[in-house]
């Protein structure tokens, strides 16, 4: 077991930006990984302190935000409680006992680990000058290399070449070692000079710039800070960042001319000229997208400004409160962002800033970290947005009218996963974006209904639909449809593959593709597989989405197809031909179909690994197999899973992911001349990233 101590001298460092980054890595190294607080404010996330509330029964207090958001992404699936030391005050009450219990707490859940990032104390409690010789010490006695983070806010960088000098000395003398140091939240423009003035350390340093975005406090922190209402707006938008704060004593002019993007207007709630103006602002085009409006005073709107506001049907939230300008204002400036579980915009954002910044997969090699044997949801996925950036390619979604999809967008962009193509109004995208808090400036946006393309692809789907009797007047309404002109995108090579599917039926979504795009060379069905996440490996399973009861010849074409496709994400193919029988143990029409199809199989790709007809429970357990097919170089170690039909697959792979809580990819399109895929109606942010990186993968394996 590898574990990796990050510590701080200081507060606001932004060490859990730090932290995600190098767990997100570790995750994607080895399968299970724990995270563990020695320190924490309150006791093992259940008492506050020892009070007790109403009754004389403990009080619960809030549990650390900081494990909590860890916790989300470490992969050993241990409980909170688990993974905590001793508190401030058992820490300051006696030392050395306080210790042997971190000691003893860590290793107990360490055990159960392939390796653990330890996050010290965040001086936001009872501290002491010596917090970091306490943190050193700690470290020394868990046998962790530390991970050393500083604040080179508002410091030169021979300042901040002190402070690493005198940390560094005061780890060493607790016989701590320093793995390598981290100056964060530099101004962007002494970055290189910070960077130079580390570099004589022996230590490896990085440098990473300032990010305002993971300190700026979101709607609902302001809200909470006045103790205000939200008397208008959309509820969604309160976890928005702030990025800045108007008080708008002045006349309405010039409170617009110094609205910025993301920003909060504080303004009395009688000031109607502003309120009307900000509002206006907010939703005409030219003007930023605000993140909220706070009406101060305790002065409810005028019935008719507010009727006003309401038929303007804003998005925009406006919150009352009855504290005055200053006090409001106040409490504004004091409210402190976080990144927590549910701020996704901002663990994006710390993430990209890791990788970009610090050379994690060096820090790693440090630690001796064994390679691993298994594939765990997090290793594979984390491989899959690799693969993507590698040679990113562009993907088309024409779905833009949904939030889902936009913020996926934002964080495909934001993590450089593949360049985007989004369809639709683009003021109305760009502006929701914008209120979502995704950044979609580096996506083109293009609407099918006036585009420059929109005669172009008219007169070549009536060509290609010539014998269906396509006009090109019909052509040029159908091109209206945002899955037949992103379709004819693709196939026009301006975008490398499509993914829809999130809004529409997957015949919407394929369709196009099918009378457009057609199969590929030497393919004459098009199928689906989904990549099957378990615990310990990733399995295909074949076809679960699109061909209902295949012939023996489409059953060979699905395998054909799906050792392909596993293979184009490291799978290695070998391909179980499912059945109710193994062998030569069965007879029946439906066994027979699936033996014809696996020697079609054989005959057609010799090189391919194949067993059937065979049981699912042979195909992928060892212990089975060796009693009903020992001498198969599939059985037991199967990867691409061939259902015989729709019915069998869809049921199976639905099981498996409600019962043995896999994560199911898919469907993965297969057979097309260009990649198209599509999305549940019911999918998740995460799932539609996960596709936009296999389109994107498919997209490099694909040549004219």
């Amino acid at each position: 077991m590898s574990g990796i101590y990050i510590a701080a001298p200081e507060g606001d460092t932004g060490k859990s930006t730090i932290a995600l980054g190098v767990l997100h890595r570790l995750t994607a190294t080895v399968p299970k990984v724990g995270v563990f607080r020695p320190i924490v404010r309150s006791g093992r996330g259940d008492r506050k302190r020892g009070e007790a509330g109403r009754g004389g029964s403990p009080r619960v207090d809030d549990r650390d935000y900081i494990l909590e958001l860890l916790l989300t992404h470490a992969s050993a699936g241990l409980p909170y409680e688990r993974c905590v030391g001793v508190t401030y005050q058992q820490l300051h009450a006696d030392g050395d006992a306080a210790i042997a219990d971190i000691v003893e707490r860590y290793h107990a859940m360490a055990d159960q680990c392939d390796a653990v990032m330890v996050v010290g104390s965040d001086y936001t409690d009872v501290t002491s000058p010596a917090e970091l010789s306490v943190n050193a010490r700690i470290a020394a006695n868990l046998g962790a290399p530390v991970l050393l983070v500083v604040r080179a806010k508002g410091r030169s960088a021979d300042d901040v070449a002190h402070l690493v000098e005198v940390c560094l000395a005061e780890l060493a003398e607790q016989h701590a070692h320093t793995a390598a140091v981290v100056a964060n939240r530099c101004e962007p423009s002494q970055l290189r000079a910070v960077a130079k003035a580390l570099a004589r350390f022996t230590p490896r340093t990085y440098a990473l710039p300032d990010e305002p975005l993971l300190v700026a406090p979101t709607v609902a922190d302001l809200q909470q800070a006045v103790n205000g209402n939200l008397v208008s707006g959309d509820p969604a938008l309160m976890g928005r960042e702030v990025m800045g704060v108007v008080v708008a004593g002045m006349i309405a002019e010039h409170v617009l001319e110094r609205l910025s993007e993301g920003a909060a207007v504080i303004t009395p709630g009688d000031r109607s000229d502003v309120v009307l103006a900000v509002a206006s602002a907010h939703a005409a085009e030219g003007f930023p997208s605000l993140s909220c409006m706070i009406l101060n005073g305790g002065f409810q709107l005028h019935p008719s400004i507010a009727a006003l506001v309401a038929g303007l049907r804003l998005r925009l939230p406006m919150i009352a409160t009855t504290l005055g300008t200053f006090d409001t204002a106040s409490a504004v400036a004091s409210a402190r962002g976080r990144v927590t579980v549910g701020s996704q915009r901002k663990i994006d954002t710390a993430l990209a800033l890791v990788e970009r910044h610090v050379d994690v997969s060096d820090l790693l090699a440090q630690l001796a970290i064994p390679i691993p044997t298994v594939t765990t949801p997090q290793m594979f996925t984390y491989q899959l947005r690799e693969r993507a950036r590698a040679d990113r390619k562009h993907i088309v979604l024409p779905e833009g009218d949904d939030d889902r999809i936009l913020k996926a967008a934002g964080r495909v962009l934001q993590r450089k996963v593949a360049q985007l193509t989004i369809l639709g109004d683009e003021n109305r995208i760009r502006s929701r974006a914008a209120e979502l808090g995704a950044n979609l400036d580096d996506a083109a946006v293009i609407d099918p209904t006036s585009s420059e393309l929109c005669d172009q692809f008219a007169a070549q789907y009536a060509r290609l639909r010539k014998g269906r009797g396509v006009t090109v007047e019909h052509a040029r309404e159908i091109m209206c449809d945002v899955s037949y002109f992103g379709t004819m995108l693709v196939y026009n090579g301006i975008v490398d593959g499509m993914v829809s599917g999130a809004a529409h039926t997957t015949a919407h979504t394929v369709r196009p593709a099918f009378e457009i795009i057609r199969t590929a060379p030497g393919v004459s069905t098009v199928s689906s597989i989904f990549l099957m996440c378990l615990p310990d490996r990733v399995l295909a399973y074949g076809d679960c989405a699109i061909v209902p009861d295949p012939t023996p010849e489409q059953l060979a074409d699905i395998a054909i197809s799906s050792a392909r496709t596993a293979a184009q994400f490291g799978i290695e193919p070998r391909v179980a031909m499912l059945s109710y029988s193994t062998g030569e143990s069965g007879a029946g029409a439906d066994v027979d179909k699936v033996r014809t199809a696996t020697r079609l199989v054989r005959s057609r790709a010799p090189q391919l690994l194949v067993e059937g007809p065979i049981q699912y429970d042979a195909a992928v357990d060892p212990s089975v197999a060796a009693t009903k097919m020992h001498d198969s170089p599939v059985a037991g170690r199967a990867t691409v899973l061939i259902f015989p039909d729709l019915n069998t697959g869809n049921n199976t792979y639905k099981a498996v992911q409600r019962s043995a809580g896999a994560i199911a990819i898919g469907p993965v399109l297969q057979g097309l001349n260009r990649p198209v895929n599509d999305l549940s109606r019911g999918a998740l942010i995460e799932d539609i990233v996960n596709t936009i990186a296999i389109t994107a993968i498919q997209a490099q394996g694909t040549h004219d």
